[in-house]
């Protein structure tokens, strides 16, 4: 398996990725925004570890943002995020997140999405935010990744360590396309936490 470790970036390397607006008072070079590409190029392997690369920074991001601005502005950059990351504008996404209980396990809608994320929507009172619970890295590991027909699929292990340094493992399936413009947009995202016989 390939492991790449990822660490807290500044707001406005994080937010490039994804095209977003950084803020004026975060002045830093900016991450390599790799995702934007004409509509009919081939997806490369490259293609999806940037995209995993932005989806961990985002996390974090997200997570920051909430402990230093609040809930409002930390739901503002996790729609923003699921805007430019995710294929809410192609129609459904086939999300299942790693802690969503029934009738609302699967997360088709953008509602649903921001829900999982940062929580505060009664039609999904079981969510409790997951992107602000204090990460502060990231680690991906691909068991494999597959290209074919304008369709990645990556599968592997996903490691989120928050501020106190507790480390949380997820499995994770992420599916991608290109949209019209050549964005890679996150088009399946399925998460569960890994076996065990306990």
């Amino acid at each position: 398996m390939r492991r790449t470790r990822y660490v807290l970036m500044t707001a406005a390397a994080a937010m490039t990725v994804f095209g977003l607006s950084a803020p004026a008072m975060a002045q830093a070079p900016a991450a390599p925004a790799a995702q934007s590409a004409p509509a009919d190029k081939p997806i490369t392997e490259a293609d999806v570890i940037a995209a995993q690369n932005a989806w961990g920074q985002a996390l974090v991001q997200i997570a920051t943002t909430y402990d230093n601005q609040g809930f409002e502005a930390a739901k503002q950059v996790a729609g923003d995020v699921i805007d430019q990351a995710y294929g809410y504008n192609l129609g459904p996404v086939l999300f299942k997140p790693t802690l969503a209980a029934p009738p609302t396990t699967f997360r088709t809608t953008r509602d649903g999405a921001l829900s999982y994320f940062v929580a505060g929507n009664p039609a999904y009172p079981g969510d409790t935010g997951f992107a602000i619970k204090g990460w502060r890295s990231y680690e991906i590991e691909n068991a494999s990744i597959m290209i074919e027909d304008g369709v990645a699929l990556s599968m592997g292990n996903v490691r989120v360590t928050d501020s106190k340094g507790a480390t949380t493992v997820v499995d994770k399936t992420w599916g991608y396309v290109r949209d019209d413009q050549g964005n890679l947009r996150i088009v399946l995202h399925h998460s569960s936490l890994p076996y065990s016989a306990d």
